[in-house]
């Protein structure tokens, strides 16, 4: 058998190169800056400026909080040179920003505001370009994991969903392996290739890091014994759910099973998690209140001068919350006075709703109508980060037409969460169960880290005002029927 580098199996290989070289350029772009400011001449630079090491670092280090917070680490960003180009002019505003309070708080490494000034400059030019050069090398790179999939059904089918090169940037299917004449014949329909009689001929002649088993009927067909082989010469086996998870950053609903769920570790019912969090929901919410508090006021004010002094400030609305329980979510209000007293309770649909009023359509495309909801997390109805709530209504209507969706209720609702940063506003059940699928993600993978990596890119949202990444809208899924959903979840 042969085997091939285990560099290709580092999943997020292209991200850590991303990062490591926008870290490098960043710091390179500052040492550059110092050395024109005083002509190349290093003793001056000493005098004048001290050690540049940790200069160059602080501000690298803030540039790179900057971009994490604009989505330029996302796994499936595609190479659009102005979208990119936007992102890093932000970015690194930001952390020129930042690296300025930063010296405020430790003058010791207070560096000229003309290096500064340089040095973002320089990264301005250069980051751009490297980033576009690294992303379209790792679209055509073949330092990737080659991954075999086992099984040439409709199950294996759910890897068509990752179809762009940006989703296939971390892998490559080097063949398939059918298990019985179904599969065969869908294999041969759906123009499967290569395709491999057994997984003892594939693995025989393939180079592999990987083994996604993606079966269509497990029973009689699960070559257990030569996985286990597989498995203890170094090859990863992976199942279809794990492997759609992994690449896609939310879970596939068509091919996810309840047993499947209820064998997986999470850490949101770890009682140090718990406390980590209610502590992480209160410091922010307490900074939020703090750092926005001039932008409340000017809500508040936009509101008296559009509806006048009688009208309400905050719009108070049932929605459901951890356990079930209902509470009242705050936000400034952005529809009409009595907007539902006609029609009754409808899907939110963005700024472009005939309900949303002038002021409301600036506070909702830069989501600070949903601000008050500090208060409701620091009274513990929700947290920072975390599914959205929705309201009974439509909770008991997606409970009966979309599987799983009762268990989003077992952690608090958030202000933001991984769901928004994906996909846009909902509309409709297809919408809501698309969301679920980002949702139960981020409940299975929660952690401190991941709220404070989904916090930093909420800016993304409020600047771009739309929930989208680099990558587009997260949405490409051919197979959006929820029914259909439904009765695959139902066989399994």
């Amino acid at each position: 058998m042969k085997l091939s580098g285990r560099l290709s199996a580092a999943v997020n290989f292209p991200l850590w190169v991303l990062l490591i070289t926008d870290a490098f350029v960043v710091a390179s772009a500052f040492y550059l800056s110092a050395l024109i400011r005083y002509r190349f001449e290093l003793e001056q630079v000493a005098l004048y400026v001290g050690p540049l090491l940790p200069r160059a670092t602080s501000f690298s280090f803030w540039v790179i909080v900057g971009m994490v917070s604009v989505g330029m680490y996302r796994a499936r960003q595609r190479p659009h040179f102005g979208d990119m180009l936007a992102r890093v002019v932000v970015a690194i505003c930001l952390g020129f920003l930042a690296d300025i309070l930063f010296f405020y708080l430790f003058p010791s490494l207070m560096t000229g505001r003309g290096i500064l000034i340089g040095a973002a400059f320089i990264a301005c030019l250069v980051l751009p370009l490297t980033r576009l050069y690294l992303l379209k090398f790792f679209d055509i790179s073949p330092v990737r994991r080659r991954v075999l999939v086992l099984g040439a059904g409709q199950t294996a089918s759910r890897i068509g969903v990752l179809r762009r090169k940006s989703d296939k940037r971390r892998f490559e299917i080097v063949g398939f392996v059918p298990a019985g004449p179904a599969e065969w014949e869908y294999a041969e329909r759906s123009n499967f290739s290569p395709l491999y009689e057994t997984l003892e001929e594939a693995v025989d002649e393939l180079s592999i890091d990987e083994i996604v088993i993606a079966l269509d009927e497990r029973r009689g067909a699960f070559p257990a014994q030569i996985l286990l082989e597989q498995k203890f010469h170094g090859i990863q086996v992976t199942d279809i759910i794990d492997f759609l998870e992994q690449e896609l950053e939310k879970i596939d609903l068509s091919v996810m099973y309840p047993g499947w769920f209820i064998f997986e570790t999470s850490r949101h019912s770890s009682p140090l998690h718990s406390s980590l969090k209610r502590f992480f929901d209160l410091f922010n919410s307490c900074f939020l209140l703090a750092l926005m508090s001039p932008v409340f006021l000017c809500v508040v004010v936009g509101i008296i001068i559009e509806d006048g002094l009688r009208a309400p400030i905050l719009y108070r609305q049932k929605r459901v919350g951890r356990n079930h329980q209902n509470f009242d979510l705050l936000k400034f209000r952005s529809m009409v006075v009595d907007a539902e007293s006609e029609t009754g309770a409808r899907w939110a649909s963005g700024s472009d709703d005939d309900r949303v009023t002038r002021i409301g359509r600036i506070i909702r495309r830069f989501r600070i109508d949903e601000l008050p909801q500090v208060l409701n997390v620091l009274m513990g109805d929700m947290s920072i980060v975390g599914p959205r709530p929705e309201r009974p209504e439509f909770v008991e209507k997606l409970s009966a037409a979309v599987p799983m969706y009762d268990y989003r209720h077992c952690v608090r609702p958030g202000i933001t969460g991984w769901a928004q940063l994906n996909f846009p506003y909902g509309s409709s059940v297809l919408d809501a169960r698309e969301k679920l699928k980002f949702d139960l993600y981020y409940i299975k993978n929660a952690d401190i880290i991941f709220d404070v990596f989904i916090l930093l890119q909420t800016l993304e949202v409020v600047l771009w005002g739309k929930a989208t990444s680099m990558s587009g809208p997260n949405t490409d899924d051919p197979d959006s029927d929820t029914e259909k959903d439904v009765r695959l979840f139902e066989k399994k």
